[in-house]
């Protein structure tokens, strides 16, 4: 009989933070803001589309929900990141 393994939902709080500023780190170096943009965000049209089949195992759609999120969470504080430095650039 298989194992059954035990997932903990162990959920770091800096995580979108530690991932945006990864991905800031290759803006500044000079990684296009745009297609780190794109590397980040998960379109709501694929999230719809990945939520169509029926044959999901009990709780996918929930895990593609918070996939979502996390990624727009992402997303968001690297904008925050660009335009911060962006800012930063004008004023000195």
């Amino acid at each position: 009989m298989p194992e059954v393994i035990a997932i903990r939902d162990e959920y770091d709080p800096s995580a979108p933070m530690k991932e945006a500023a990864m991905f800031y780190g290759l803006f500044l170096r000079g990684h296009s803001a745009e297609a780190l943009r794109r590397d980040i965000d998960v379109p709501k049209d694929m999230l719809v589309k990945w939520m169509r089949p029926k044959r999901h195992e009990p709780g996918f759609r929930e895990n593609l929900r918070r996939v979502y999120c996390y990624r727009k969470q992402v997303l968001a504080i690297f904008d925050e990141l660009v335009t911060n430095e962006r800012h930063r650039a004008r004023v000195q």
